[in-house]
């Protein structure tokens, strides 16, 4: 049996599975997880990158304890954050994430520099203040001597594959979630890259998912127990998961439903239209050089923070089961900056409902009731933009990741947005990061190919209009 590790770290946590095909059918197997969460240090919310290292080599020291020693592994994260790296590869600076307030206010510096626009047209990206982009403009007020130290930048599963390889590289679809790639190259773009006045020297050329890192090196093999390849796989968390969209379709819309919703399609061609960027979309980067057009949504981070805040011992599903009981009718817009990182969640919910003269959410059931519904209203509304913007019609919905368990909100979806909804795998992400390796290794032919086996091999749920089918 060969073995294939798809290493998946999540905001919240992390999960190392191995994947095979055995007659005809992909088999996963989780053999380790780990929490993971942002912290203060020093100031700034950060990741602590070196307690993740530790538990992406416990993880395969798990595999070798098993006797499942893969033929290669991969590596997929959230996306736009970084690590700056010295020539001796040593860390320049804490590893800041994406909710930290350092880019509060920064928009307005940026436009002075590049305009939306202009921004938008070259890169296809749209304006959020966590962006690399702004984070690296934020920085060079902030700590500018950290720019002048680092010899490299590498997104964060780019620098877990150094720490495992000794090599440096970049790969794409997580590069394009900077707003520093340009659309057509698919390169870096030094245009918008010298009016930041950021140095060009930290920008590495950008490969392609399915291009080879390297081996482990000799220190990580004696730890570990084993040698593999390490593989750069799409690692933008996203990009894997849309690989495993169980559908061959044309016009497939799918939602990866996690702490952030991400609801868009695939297409051979960006869309960098001034109602594309009024609308909120973004073109990022997805695998054989496709886009992944779509609109952040702020997602299950809304309710995980309400659960943290109020019921911590309550699941999910126990949460999700009591929210469909309530009457509630109050609606909130889930894009709204307060939503970010806001010191309560429940909070912020009360106060927009509040605001907007809606009855007020007290109980979790409420709230939650709330947020779902939200949720759904924001994907119908998403759904009739992208077939407006696209002149293009999608007949269902496919919702993949972890949020595709979420009962009531998968009906609330199917009813706000008037169509089916197909529902699962709830492993895309880790799936997909498999399936750019298993494609490296010709154990498929071609993506659709590989995503008929995925067809095969999962069971999904269909939702219609107020109804489940199996």
């Amino acid at each position: 049996m060969e073995y294939y590790l798809a290493v998946d770290i999540g905001a919240s946590s992390g999960r190392h599975i191995l994947g095979s095909v055995e007659n005809g059918k992909i088999k996963l197997e989780e053999v380790y997880r780990f929490e993971n969460g942002m912290k203060e240090e020093k100031g700034h919310l950060c990741w602590d990158t070196k307690r993740l290292f530790e538990e992406i080599k416990n993880g395969m020291k798990r595999c070798k304890a098993l006797g499942k020693i893969p033929v290669s592994m991969g590596i997929d994260t959230w996306g736009v954050d970084f690590v700056l790296i010295d020539r001796e590869g040593s860390a320049v600076s804490q590893t800041v994430g994406y909710r930290d307030h350092r880019t509060d206010g920064i928009r307005e510096k940026v436009d002075c520099l590049i305009g939306q626009e202009e921004l938008y047209s070259r890169t296809g990206i749209q304006f959020q203040p966590y962006n690399t982009l702004n984070q690296l403009a934020a920085l060079k007020e902030e700590a500018p001597w950290q720019l002048t130290q680092a010899d490299a930048m590498l997104m964060t599963p780019d620098y877990f594959n150094f720490l495992l390889t000794g090599v440096r590289k970049q790969e794409y679809t997580i590069a394009t979630t900077s707003q520093l790639v340009n659309m057509e190259s698919g390169q870096w773009d030094f245009e918008v890259i010298k009016r930041l006045g950021l140095p060009e020297n930290i920008f590495l050329p950008i490969e392609k998912p399915g291009t080879e890192a390297g081996p482990l090196k000799e220190e990580i093999q004696r730890e570990v127990g084993f040698s593999c390849k390490v593989i750069l796989t799409a690692s933008h968390d996203t990009a894997s998961a849309v690989m495993a969209v169980p559908s061959l379709e044309e016009d497939t819309l799918y939602i990866s439903s996690g702490t952030w919703s991400l609801m868009g399609c695939e297409s051979e061609r960006g869309n960098s239209t001034r109602e594309s960027r009024e609308a909120g979309f973004t073109n990022e980067g997805g695998y054989q050089n496709r886009y992944r057009y779509l609109k952040n949504i702020m997602g299950l981070w809304m309710i995980q923070s309400v659960r943290r805040e109020m019921a911590p011992q309550q699941s999910f599903d126990e949460i999700c089961r009591r929210a469909s009981k309530e009457k509630i009718l109050s609606l909130v817009d889930c894009n709204d900056e307060r939503f970010l990182s806001p010191q309560s969640m429940t909070a912020a919910v009360q106060e927009f409902c509040r605001e907007t003269g809606q009855q007020e959410p007290v109980t979790i059931s409420e709230l939650a009731c709330v947020i779902y519904n939200s949720l759904a209203r924001c994907y119908g509304e998403t759904k009739e933009q992208m077939e407006s913007l696209l002149n293009r019609k999608f007949p269902r919905i496919y919702i993949i990741g972890g949020g595709s368990n979420a009962e009531y909100l998968n009906e609330l979806t199917a009813r706000y947005a008037g169509c089916q909804v197909s529902a699962g795998p709830a492993e895309a992400t880790a799936l997909g990061n498999l399936l750019c390796q298993m494609l490296k290794e010709k154990c498929f032919q071609n993506l659709s190919e590989a995503r008929r086996c995925v067809i095969d091999s999962f069971e999904v749920k269909i939702y219609v209009q107020d109804s489940v089918c199996g």
